[in-house]
C-alpha cells in the first residue's frame, strides 16, 4: 500500500507540475496578446522635428492620463482599506469580543500616580512614612519585673473556694492584688 500511495504521489505531482508550467506560457500569451493590442507600434522613421515633437507631446499626455488613473485606483484602494478595517473594528465591537494585549506589572510611585491622575499641574508629594509613629528601641526592650516564686505554693493557695475568691477579688481590684 506504501509504494501505491508514493507512486500515485509522485504522478500527482508531476501532474500538477506540468499544469504549473502550462499555466505560466498561458499568462505569457496572454500578456503578449494585451500588449499588441493596447500599444501600437511606433513608427519615427522618415518623421520631421516637428512631427517628432508632436508625437512626443501625444505620448507625454498619454502617459499623464495613465499616471492620473494610477493614482485615482490608488487613492480609491487606500480609502476602501481603510473602509474595511473600520468595518471589521465594528464587527469587533458588535460581537463583544476584543483582543486584550498581555499586560505587564509596572511599578510606579506613589507621587508619579498622583502625578498621573492629577496632571502635571499639581504638585502633590506623598510621603506614607513621615506620618508613621516613631518607636524607640529601648521601650520595646525593656522587660518587666517578673515575680519569681515557687508555683506549688501558688497552686495550693489557688485550689477550692478560697482560691477562687481571691481571683475574683484581684479581678475586682484595680491595683490588681
Amino acid at each position: 500500500t506504501c509504494a501505491i500511495s508514493l507512486c500515485s504521489q509522485s504522478l500527482m505531482l508531476a501532474k500538477a507540475k506540468e499544469e504549473w508550467d502550462q499555466e505560466i506560457v498561458d499568462k505569457q500569451a496572454e500578456k503578449e496578446r494585451y500588449l499588441s493590442e493596447r500599444v501600437t507600434p511606433l513608427h519615427t522613421s522618415g518623421l520631421s522635428l516637428s512631427q517628432l515633437q508632436d508625437l512626443c507631446r501625444e505620448l507625454h499626455e498619454k502617459v499623464e492620463i495613465v499616471d492620473e488613473e494610477r493614482y485615482d485606483i490608488e487613492a480609491k484602494c487606500n480609502h476602501n482599506t481603510r473602509e474595511i478595517k473600520d468595518l471589521k473594528i465594528k464587527v469587533l465591537d458588535l460581537r463583544g469580543k476584543f483582543k486584550r494585549p498581555p499586560l505587564r506589572r509596572v511599578r510606579v510611585s506613589a507621587d508619579a500616580m498622583l502625578r498621573a491622575l492629577l496632571g502635571s499641574k499639581h504638585k502633590v508629594s506623598m510621603d506614607l512614612r513621615a506620618n508613621l509613629k516613631s518607636v524607640k528601641k529601648e521601650d520595646t526592650e525593656k522587660e518587666r519585673p517578673v515575680e519569681v516564686g515557687d508555683w506549688r505554693k501558688n497552686v495550693e493557695a489557688m485550689s477550692g473556694m478560697e482560691g477562687r475568691k481571691k481571683m475574683f477579688d484581684a479581678a475586682k481590684s484595680p491595683t490588681g492584688q
